[in-house]
């Protein structure tokens, strides 16, 4: 028999060499290693380079997904969504819809907190949040659009001034504690305090105290006007309608100092020589996806599920982490910025809207919120006026809203002040007016 000469395949060769076999290996190798890179690499995703948009676009978000998804290990925890969505919708037992959406709630707060960190690093802390704040603030108002159609006027304002403390007292105090803390261990920050952009503090804190001052003087109006013989409702209303125009001026205005005109003075400080800057892992476009479809996850949990419960919960968890993080501008943008919006912008549009749809949604407040308000704003202030924090002036903030709503859980239900005609609403009047004097002047107004 003949032998083949040398490199001459025969029917043999493959099962001797193993060849054959190992191309063959090759390719389901080949085939393995793409789908592993198209479903479970993070920083690549085949198809993002391609000419053909209907290729790139689905590409580029599975990588925004995965990029999301394995951003954060609690994650995992995603799982909860679906199932505490239908716990609350079919009417499961109560504890088993809290559990499962308390566990559903974390990686959906994790995921808003990375989301607007990477729209910051991109846009800026300023840019970073003010798109926070409003996504957050969409859920709220369309959950009091939707009672105040129903005519609960005390329920949306008791929601509006709710929030603004929350952020301005629990939030902005919880950030101040765990930053202050987490700066102490560390060292992330320069010395023993975390500094914020003392310009955009004062400006924040500033319009604060006009929304304030747009609440005392209907309050104050309708306590003044007792005795008269003039339709009070009437006047409050038209009040109420021009004060929540200009508020709506004013806020236009904010924006366009702060993004157009003085967009400087809103802008962090550079990261030092010594600190590397972090870069972006997903695009504008992308972390701004990111953060609507967290958002409306969010708000079917506020909205049918867990309302009285969390609240912002989410919103608040962002703040405190990149608190955590030195970034006490994103953090104030959060927190003060948020309650800023509700002020100037979104219970100012309530009042419009309910005019327009008939419903005496005005800016007149009980007395005692009223006064409540005017504290908080004024304790503020005074925290935030020199651009420093530390977890001692985080602990005032956390003090003073457990003060509130200590006394709010003793406040009487029917102290409601609705009737012009019932106590002595001169005396009240007068009371309440040297209390706002004697505030101001301590404070050097």
């Amino acid at each position: 028999m003949t032998n083949p000469p040398n490199g001459t395949a025969t029917e043999t060769t493959g099962l001797v060499s193993g060849r054959e076999n190992g191309a063959a290996d090759n390719r389901r190798k080949s085939s393995m290693t793409r789908f592993f890179e198209f479903f479970a690499h993070k920083n690549h995703t085949a198809g993002m380079e391609s000419e053909n948009k209907f290729v790139r676009i689905p590409a580029l978000v599975v990588q925004a997904t995965k990029v999301t998804l394995y951003s954060n290990y609690v994650n995992i925890l995603l799982v909860f969504v679906p199932l505490g969505i239908v716990a609350g919708v079919m009417g499961w037992n109560p504890t088993v819809v809290f559990i499962l959406n308390f566990f559903a709630i974390v990686p959906l707060a994790a995921v808003l907190s990375f989301a607007t960190e990477e729209i910051s690093m991109k846009l800026g802390q300023t840019m970073g949040g003010l798109l926070n704040a409003t996504f957050g603030n969409a859920v709220e108002l369309i959950v009091s659009i939707v009672a105040l159609k129903d005519g609960q006027i005390r329920i949306v304002q008791s929601s509006m001034l709710g929030s603004i403390l929350s952020n301005m007292l629990l939030v902005l105090g919880c950030c101040f504690v765990a930053g202050g803390i987490h700066n102490t261990r560390t060292g992330t920050a320069q010395g023993i305090e975390q500094d914020f952009n003392s310009t955009v503090a004062s400006t924040m804190s500033s319009l604060m105290t006009v929304a304030a001052a747009s609440l005392i003087i209907p309050a104050t109006l309708y306590a003044a006007m007792a005795g008269s013989e003039d339709n009070i409702k009437h006047n409050i209303s038209v009040l109420s309608h021009g004060t929540s125009i200009i508020l709506l001026i004013l806020y236009v205005l904010y924006l366009v100092f702060q993004l157009r005109t003085h967009a400087s003075l809103f802008d962090a400080e550079a990261p030092a020589e010594d600190e590397e800057e972090e870069e972006p892992q997903l695009s504008p476009w992308a972390a701004g996806g990111v953060l609507l479809v967290v958002t409306i996850a969010v708000a079917t949990f506020i909205g049918l599920i867990l309302l009285p419960i969390v609240g912002n919960a989410a919103e608040h968890v962002t703040a405190i982490v990149v608190a955590v993080k030195d970034k006490m501008d994103l953090a104030m943008g959060v927190a003060i910025g948020s309650s800023m919006q509700i002020a100037l912008l979104v219970t100012p549009s309530l009042v419009l809207l309910g005019w327009a749809i008939g419903v005496d949604m005005t800016l007149h407040f009980e007395t005692f919120e009223t006064v409540v308000f005017f504290l908080s704003v004024l304790v503020v202030t005074y925290v935030i006026s020199d651009g420093k924090s530390n977890w001692l002036e985080g602990s005032m903030l956390l003090g003073l809203y457990i003060i509130i709503a200590l006394a709010f859980l003793v406040y009487p239900d029917d102290a409601t002040g609705e009737n012009p005609n019932d106590g002595d609403i001169g005396g009240k009047a007068n009371i309440v007016a040297r209390s706002f004097w004697a505030v101001a002047s301590s404070a050097g107004f």
